[in-house]
């Protein structure tokens, strides 16, 4: 029988001759003194068990402390980590940028150096070509020369050949 504290302050004990009944009271301590010691037994186990739930509960609250420095950490290397590769990656974007334009300012380079070899080649064509014809006509002046001396010196041959 669980007894309140309702029950124990309403308790009426019959009254006898001489005061109340002792077995009465007597029964009554009995049943005070096994709920005592039923709820001591109880209090016991659940402060126990309270001490287990808190020591528990410490210790979820250190992993979860332990959790949250852990992702925290993980959160901060992951920014690290894209904050990083960006970096990386406009360095090789300017780096390739900066390859890219050497290799260009190579080839305007080696354009224009084809365009003054291209040039030094016309002018020597040109030099070529006014030495060929120059050639040509002193050889052209040169051979009317001859024709033009042999045409003077044909009648004199003709006069040679009537002579003999």
């Amino acid at each position: 029988m669980k007894l309140t504290s309702t029950d124990i302050q309403h308790k009426r004990f019959r009254t006898r001759w001489l005061g109340l009944d002792t077995k009465e009271v007597q029964l009554f301590c009995q049943e005070l003194t096994e709920e005592i010691e039923t709820l001591k037994v109880e209090n016991s186990g659940l402060r126990k068990d309270l001490q287990e739930q808190e020591k528990e509960l410490r210790e979820y609250k250190e992993r979860e402390k332990t959790i949250r420095a852990v992702l925290l950490t993980a959160h901060k290397t992951a920014e690290q980590t894209k904050a990083n590769a960006e970096k990386e990656a406009k360095l090789i974007v300017a780096e390739a940028e900066l390859q890219a334009e050497k290799i260009l300012q190579a080839a305007h380079q080696r354009l224009a150096r084809i365009h003054d070899d291209m040039a030094e080649l016309k002018r020597h064509r040109i030099q070529l070509e006014t030495k060929l014809r120059a050639t040509v006509e002193t050889y052209q002046h040169l051979l009317n020369a001859d024709k033009d001396d042999e045409k003077e010196n044909e009648p004199l041959s003709r006069i040679k050949v009537l002579n003999r």
